[in-house]
C-alpha cells in the first residue's frame, strides 16, 4: 500500500492538466515514484519519449499538490479504499490496459481474485425484450459465479445489477462520478446491495463536475476489467457501442444480441455483428464456448452417464441421442432431436452445467 505521502502525489499526477494515465505511468515508471516526479530535473524528463515541455509546465503548477490533500482527507474520512497500478489489489486485466486509470476508488467487497468477468452493457431504453434476454443469460451463468460488471445507470446496466444480485452473484458498479454521489438517484436503494455483493468503484473525485465525458472515460474500465463484454441492446448512437470499440482495442471478446431490422434498439447490435466488430451471442452457450469456459463435474463421470433423473424432457432426448454417438456436431445434435439450434445450444449448455455433456472445439459436444 503506498505511503500516505506517495498517495498525495499520485493524487497530484491524477490532477496534472492534459497528462494523462498513460503518461503519469511512464513518468513514474522511470523515476521510481510520484513524488519523486515532481521533484526530478525536468531536463531529464524531456528525455523520456512522449513527454512533452508543455506536460512539463504544469508540473510547476503546486495546487494540485492542495487539491490532492484535500481529497485525501475526502477519502480517509469516508472510509473509501483504493487501488494503484502497481499493487496486487488492481485488478489484472486493467493492468494490461496502457490508459488504465493511475488509482480509482471503491467501496464494498470486491473479490476478482481467479474471477471470471464479464462487462454487460447497453441502452438506458431496454426494451421487454432486452430485459429478459439479460436477466435469461446471467440466470444461466449462475453456475459458472461470474462477477457482472456494468455501469449503474438505467436500462441494461441496472438490469444486470439486479439480475446478478439475484442470483447471488458479485456485482461491480462502475460510477462516472464521485463517490460523494449517486447517479441516477433513483438507483441510491440498490448501492448497499450492490456493496455487500460487489462494490462501486470510480476513478472520479468528488469534486470532479458530472459531465458526458465522464462516461466514455468510464467505459474504458468497464471494457478493460473484463474479460468480454456483452452488449445486449443498443440504438445508432450511444456510450455501449463506445464501450464495444474500446474493448476490441484491448483485444477482449465483445458479443451483441441480434434484433430485427426495424428495431431501433437493435441497429447497434446488428452493426457490430454486420461489421464482425461483435459475436452474435442468441444464449450463454454462445459465450461459454467462445470464453472457453469450463465447470468442474460436481458429480463421478459413472453416475452422470447413468442417472438423469434431473434432467427435463428435452434434455433427456439430447443424452439419448448423444449415447449412440461418439462426438456430434450442434447443428447436427439440433437436426437429429427435431429441435431449432437455439434451442440445442441452450440445452446443451444446461447440460454441460449438470455435468452430463463435455463441449469439444467446433462446436461439438459428447456425453462425460
Amino acid at each position: 500500500m503506498l505511503s500516505k505521502n506517495e498517495l498525495r502525489y499520485t493524487l497530484a499526477l491524477q490532477r496534472v492538466p492534459n497528462l494523462g494515465d498513460a503518461s503519469a505511468k511512464k513518468l513514474i515508471h522511470h523515476v521510481g515514484s510520484a513524488e519523486g516526479v515532481f521533484s526530478e530535473d525536468p531536463r531529464k524528463l524531456l528525455k523520456i519519449d512522449g513527454i512533452g515541455a508543455s506536460k512539463l509546465k504544469a508540473l510547476n503548477d503546486r495546487s494540485v499538490l492542495d487539491e490532492a490533500e484535500a481529497e485525501l482527507r475526502f477519502v480517509e474520512q469516508n472510509g473509501i479504499a483504493y487501488s494503484y497500478y502497481q499493487e496486487v489489489t488492481y485488478p489484472e486485466r486493467l493492468k494490461h490496459c496502457l490508459d488504465g486509470p493511475l488509482l480509482f476508488f471503491h467501496k464494498g467487497n470486491i473479490d476478482l481474485k481467479n474471477k471470471r468477468i464479464i462487462s454487460i452493457v447497453g441502452t438506458r431504453s431496454i426494451t421487454t425484450y432486452g430485459k429478459a434476454f439479460c436477466e435469461k443469460l446471467i440466470a444461466e451463468l449462475v453456475p459458472l459465479d461470474p462477477v457482472i460488471v456494468s455501469g449503474f445507470a438505467y436500462g441494461v446496466d441496472i438490469t444486470a445489477h439486479k439480475a446478478a444480485l439475484k442470483h447471488g452473484l458479485q456485482t461491480i458498479a462502475c460510477l462516472a462520478h464521485g463517490l460523494n454521489q449517486i447517479y441516477p438517484r433513483s438507483h441510491k436503494k440498490y448501492v448497499e446491495k450492490v456493496k455487500d455483493h460487489g462494490g462501486l468503484i470510480t476513478e472520479f473525485w468528488s469534486d470532479d463536475p458530472f459531465d458526458r465525458t465522464n462516461f466514455l472515460r468510464r467505459n474504458r474500465i468497464i471494457a478493460g476489467i473484463s474479460e468480454a463484454t456483452v452488449v445486449i441492446e443498443s440504438g445508432e448512437k450511444g456510450g455501449s457501442l463506445v464501450t464495444a470499440d474500446i474493448a476490441n482495442s484491448y483485444n477482449r471478446e465483445v458479443f451483441a444480441v441480434p434484433g430485427r431490422a426495424t428495431d431501433l434498439q437493435s441497429v447497434g447490435c446488428n452493426y457490430l455483428i454486420r461489421t464482425q466488430q461483435a459475436h452474435l451471442i442468441s444464449s450463454s452457450s454462445d459465450l461459454v464456448f467462445m470464453l472457453g469456459w469450463k465447470l468442474k463435474p460436481t458429480r463421478s463421470p459413472v453416475v452422470q452417464t447413468r442417472l438423469f433423473d434431473d434432467l427435463s424432457e428435452a434434455e433427456q432426448k439430447i443424452v439419448d441421442y448423444l449415447q449412440q454417438k461418439d462426438k456430434e456436431l450442434l447443428d447436427s445434435i439440433a437436426l437429429g432431436c427435431s429441435i431449432p439450434a437455439f434451442t440445442a445450444a441452450s440445452l446443451l449448455l444446461t447440460l454441460e452445467l449438470k455435468g452430463v455433456v463435455q463441449p469439444l472445439p467446433g462446436k461439438q459436444f459428447k456425453l462425460v
